[in-house]
């Protein structure tokens, strides 16, 4: 996998000392207040969270990146591509995602990781159409999704979580 640049941010792999930043990420309740069931996650699941993470580098050849602040080295999250199986009825599909801790939010890094992920995606990968898939409520990530010029499609409910949300779509040629 290689790295990523922008002005701020270092799109990277995962190392194994990054373990304590992800569980603590993902143990804050308003970060993971929209994603599935809204329930945090321990260190266990973090950690398997991680290790597959890894895994889908080498079964698909994308994956989700750690997010890096360029001049503090700080990791503060994750942004990248995975295949959303979670909602069966996209598939077969690519969902642009990104998940920052509460402390990055604000600084527009959202936006600048998930563009470079995106162009990844689209140059490298060779995918034609990206999703992202967002809490019916959450308006940040709304907000994202339009800075990347993904266009709402429709709403639906994910199976099993009965948790409301909204796809939003782009494809390469509308990237131009």
């Amino acid at each position: 996998m290689e790295s990523l640049r922008t002005d701020r941010l270092l799109l990277r792999g995962w190392q194994d000392a990054d373990l304590d930043v992800l569980a603590a990420i993902n143990a804050d309740p308003e970060v993971m207040r929209y994603i599935l069931d809204g329930r945090v996650r321990d260190r266990e699941e973090s950690a398997e969270g991680l290790r597959r993470m890894r895994r889908e580098w080498d079964e698909h050849g994308f994956g989700l990146y750690a997010v890096e602040v360029r001049e503090t080295g700080e990791l503060i999250g994750w942004a990248g591509l995975a295949v959303p199986a979670f909602l069966p009825e996209v598939m077969p599909a690519v969902e642009i995602g990104w998940r920052l801790s509460r402390a990055a939010w604000g600084h527009g890094y959202a936006t600048e990781a998930a563009a470079a992920a995106l162009r990844f995606g689209f140059d490298e990968a060779g995918l034609d159409r990206v999703i992202s898939i967002r809490h019916v409520d959450n308006q940040r990530s709304a907000r994202v999704m339009a800075k990347l010029g993904l266009v709402h499609e429709f709403d639906t409910v994910v199976p099993g979580a009965g948790q409301p949300v909204a796809v939003h779509a782009r494809t390469k040629q509308s990237a131009g």
